[in-house]
């Protein structure tokens, strides 16, 4: 009642908690026990006086929805690959259907609601709309998160992964195959740096002076990732940092630790001696 006196509806998602109670939760069984028919009159009377909505196929929408929140503050976008799951439900499969002709249901109404509670949580989770495929938008959130993370292009190489997708693979391929990109494509890869392999060509022929920036990018992008590293282990006492884990220095630079520390553990044969020494100072065996 307070929720429903606060918003105004009983349209609760599944995992919102009211002073740490499971309202959501609660409503998804009151939905199971009305359809069941084992709900008593003057309990469904009460519940409909405040709005609730019967529907099933909603409800379970909602606990969709959730897994659907849940997996995209995890990796960042939906573009999920279809063995994906998210609280314990197949959430890639169930947003491949979606995806699919009169996925979102035959209601327009309902359909159109769906689209845009799926579209607030990500605006691009139906790439096909914009004309690139699921395995497209996955990547290039991946390429993205790994430049935020204070990595460079040049970094960025072939068995370079994200989340088990070979994102530097998937980059050589985009600067190959340019052409075959449409000009949204093109827009967000030039956005983060990435140019078709002739401009590479290019930009790299007069050389020496542009290797030595870019080298020296790479050189202070490991020294942030020293420093949010020391900063982490000074604060919690441990060299363990989960691979989504965000540090923020002093300056306000945030520095994707979690994926620093996993790139530079998977490249540790090409690390230079003083960057092996500065990650063993800090306890890292495996430098």
């Amino acid at each position: 009642r307070r929720y429903y006196e606060r918003e105004g509806d009983l349209d609760v998602p599944y995992e919102h908690t009211e002073s740490a109670y499971p309202l959501g939760r609660w409503l998804s069984d009151q939905r199971r026990a009305y359809r069941a028919g084992t709900m008593n009159g003057e309990r469904a009377n009460e519940l409909e006086k405040l709005g609730i909505v019967w529907d099933t196929a909603d409800a379970a929408f909602e606990e969709n929805l959730a897994a659907a929140r849940a997996y995209y503050a995890e990796a960042g976008t939906l573009a999920a690959p279809r063995h994906a799951t998210a609280l314990d439900r197949p959430v890639g499969q169930w947003l491949t259907n979606l995806r699919r002709p009169g996925g979102l249901g035959k209601d327009t109404g309902r359909a159109r609601r769906r689209a845009e509670q799926l579209a607030a949580i990500d605006p691009d989770w139906n790439p096909r709309l914009l004309g690139w495929t699921v395995d497209w938008q996955r990547c290039y959130t991946g390429l993205h998160a790994l430049l935020d993370a204070g990595n460079t292009l040049e970094d960025v190489q072939p068995g370079v992964t994200y989340r088990g997708d070979d994102i530097g693979r998937w980059t050589a391929r985009q600067t190959r195959d340019w052409a075959q990109l449409n000009t949204e494509q093109r827009r967000r890869l030039e956005e983060l740096g990435v140019r078709p392999r002739a401009a590479v060509r290019a930009q790299k022929a007069p050389a020496r002076g542009a290797a030595k920036t870019e080298a020296g990018k790479s050189s202070e992008a490991f020294q942030r990732g020293v420093q949010a590293l020391r900063q982490y282990i000074a604060r919690e006492g441990k060299t363990t940092v989960g691979r989504q884990h965000v540090e923020e220095l002093p300056d306000g630079t945030s520095v994707r630790l979690g994926v620093f520390l996993s790139n530079h553990k998977s490249r540790r044969d090409k690390l230079s001696n003083d960057q092996r020494a500065a990650l063993t100072s800090l306890g890292l065996d495996w430098a």
